[in-house]
């Protein structure tokens, strides 16, 4: 369960990073805005446009044709990765649609965005208690293993104990005239072990022992 819980918390974790650092073209383009490079009025609307990373010239040249109601030299770059540059335009609000299918014939996307400050901050404040929590997950679940570990091992070398004794048993019959014991070789010994134990049990049992 602790597992689970602390895996959620780094997926989810992983699915913002992903959206924060993809291609423009699917990232969270919020912490790339500023207040001041949206326009929005009455008639007035800014659209982001993701211009391929070779068709910069493209834009510049025909960005104000492709509608009538374009603002003219309204368009700024605003960040630009491997594949793509974030450009602004302004137009009025009455052409946005035609704007969007014009940009579109040409190769460019048009992303749907709103600036709202109290959204951005929302995200800021989920990603910081994402973080928090995956910590507090991380070393709760390492207090827990560590506590854990010695009674789990502890139990396994019980368990152990018991399948030897009842092998024994099973192989040797009764009365129990036996001995049980722990062999810890090297890891360069260990080969040379098992072929002593090898020896010793016999060719009917030597798969017991074999690596």
């Amino acid at each position: 369960v602790r597992v689970a819980e602390y895996g959620n918390v780094k997926s989810q974790l992983g699915a913002i990073n992903r959206k924060q650092t993809g291609s423009l073209a699917v990232r969270d383009l919020s912490n790339l805005i500023k207040p001041e490079d949206m326009v929005t009025s009455e008639h007035l609307v800014t659209l982001l446009s993701i211009v391929p990373k070779y068709s910069q010239k493209d834009w510049l040249s025909s960005y104000e044709s492709l509608d009538t109601f374009v603002v003219p030299r309204s368009s700024k770059k605003l960040y630009e990765d491997n594949e793509y540059a974030l450009y602004t335009v302004t137009l009025f609000a009455k052409v946005v649609d035609n704007f969007k299918v014009h940009a579109r014939e040409k190769g460019f996307q048009i992303r749907d965005f709103e600036y709202s400050p109290e959204a951005q901050e929302s995200r800021k404040q989920e990603l910081e208690k994402l973080l928090q929590d995956q910590e507090v997950m991380r070393t709760s679940l390492l207090q827990w293993c560590y506590a854990s570990y010695s009674e789990v091992f502890s139990s396994w070398m019980h368990f152990s104990a018991v399948r030897v004794f009842v092998e024994s048993i099973l192989r040797y019959g009764l009365p129990a005239r036996f001995l049980s014991v722990v062999l810890a070789p090297s890891t360069k010994s260990e080969k040379k072990v098992r072929n002593i134990l090898e020896g010793l049990c016999g060719n009917a049992n030597s798969s017991y022992w074999r690596s």
